[in-house]
């Protein structure tokens, strides 16, 4: 690939993945902000982390799955006036629902390769994804209905005049049900240990392994350098808080503890609040160029992005969309499963990444090192960031490790996979 590559630089940054609910009992940590203030955020700190001089950025490309907030319909834009760079670069959201923090990567990487809108002046992007996942109450159907004295057309509802009765509808519950396999997310998952013959146990099993992978490594320090941390305001009367670290991890998870839990979804099912992906508020962000250009700068390379795949699968079965995905990718990059040396696959469910990982063995891919340092079920799935907090994670792993190869692939709702090979650029931290 030479100077031509596409490399993802050195300080890339994602904030840490905090609970929707604090302790079940209340607001999350990052109620308080939208999809496009952690998105800032992370922006804000990937540029000054990878020393890229602003007047050289020359797009923003941004993964976002659900518009949420008031200001979601700006998403990319808003994320990049929030991270601070000038309103001559313009912006761009991509949504492939799950994948769509990986997608934004692989776009920016597509239209650096493609050289159509390239400025020469301006050949780094900011990519990367963000998510809020305080997805609203919502009321449907109300347009044009008469409520109080008026017809709505548009503005606020005064909810006194609503019919007796008026429900409103969970929007995060309602993005989770896929009408074309007419069932939930979960109940997808619960689909694939049917055919793959996964039982309770082993899903607790993995759920278990993942919260003590996760431990170990936030313990040992590995997310340090890929985290920013971020203070907040819970309230008008509370001091500030700094979190630093992903909240849902357990310290005390223990196999009794999760065989305890009731199954979630379906009656006799296996799918569980302690073997599926926690709900969790995130983004991150990374710079991309050719590089050439990096060298050019002076500026240093993590990772090369060495293959991409895409692929479709039944929607009832959509958790298997790795598999698929990882052999397009492999493919692409010219090298076989064996030679992969880290992956991160999204845990989305605990018997939906066992189905993958047994089909990942029949490609040579060693299950001993697909989540080493842990992943959603321990730290959560905040939907359009997840695909790029997992790049940064594997990234600074291979350089972490010295290892060369590198896998990052999810699942997506509706039935796809996406999968993208990384080629770590080497060197020693700062």
């Amino acid at each position: 690939m030479g100077q031509d590559a596409v490399v993802i630089l050195e300080g890339g940054r994602r904030l840490p993945r905090a609970d929707l609910l604090l302790d079940n009992r209340g607001p999350g940590l990052f109620s308080r902000l939208s999809t496009t203030q952690l998105g800032g955020l992370a922006i804000k700190a990937a540029v000054a982390g990878s020393r890229v001089p602003v007047d050289r950025v020359g797009h923003v490309i941004m993964g976002m799955a659900q518009h949420s907030h008031r200001d979601s319909i700006y998403a990319a834009q808003g994320m990049r006036w929030r991270g601070g760079l000038p309103h001559d670069v313009p912006a761009l959201t991509v949504a492939r629902i799950c994948g769509s923090g990986a997608e934004a990567v692989v776009v920016g990487a597509e239209l650096i390769g493609a050289g159509l809108r390239t400025d020469p002046d301006r050949p780094f992007l900011v990519v990367g994804g963000a998510e809020s996942m305080q997805y609203p109450f919502t009321l449907w159907g109300q347009r044009g209905r008469k409520i109080g004295p008026a017809v709505q057309k548009y503005g606020p509802i005064e909810a006194r005049s609503l019919p007796a009765g008026t429900h409103l509808t969970d929007l995060l519950l309602a993005s989770l049900y896929d009408p074309s396999a007419r069932t939930s997310m979960a109940n997808t998952a619960e689909e694939l240990a049917r055919r793959y013959k996964i039982t309770r146990e082993e899903a607790d099993a993995f759920g278990l392994r993942s919260h003590r992978n996760a431990r170990r490594a936030r313990d040992a320090g590995w997310f340090d350098e890929e985290i920013e941390p971020v203070t907040v305001q819970r309230d008008g009367a509370a001091e500030p808080v700094t979190i630093r670290a992903d909240t849902h991890i357990l310290d005390d998870a223990s196999l009794e503890g999760l065989a305890r839990l009731q199954p979630a979804f379906e009656p006799g099912g296996i799918v569980t609040a302690g073997n599926a992906s926690a709900v969790v508020d995130g983004a991150a962000a990374m710079v991309i160029g050719r590089e050439g250009d990096a060298a050019k700068a002076g500026l240093r390379p993590l990772a090369r992005v060495a293959g991409v795949g895409v692929a479709g699968c039944a929607p009832e079965i959509m958790g298997w969309g790795p598999v698929p995905a990882t052999q397009r990718a492999l493919a692409r990059a010219g090298i076989r499963g064996a030679d992969v040396d880290v992956v991160e696959l999204n845990e989305a469910f605990a018997p939906q990444a066992l189905a993958c990982i047994k089909d990942f063995g029949g490609m040579g891919i060693d299950p001993e090192r697909v989540n080493t340092m842990g992943n959603a079920i321990a730290m959560g799935h905040p939907l359009g960031a997840t695909g790029a907090i997992l790049m940064l994670t594997c990234a600074y792993a291979l350089r972490r490790t010295g290892k060369r190869w590198g896998l990052v692939t999810m699942c997506i709702g509706g039935g796809q996979g996406i999968a993208v090979v990384l080629e770590s650029a080497g060197g020693a931290p700062r």
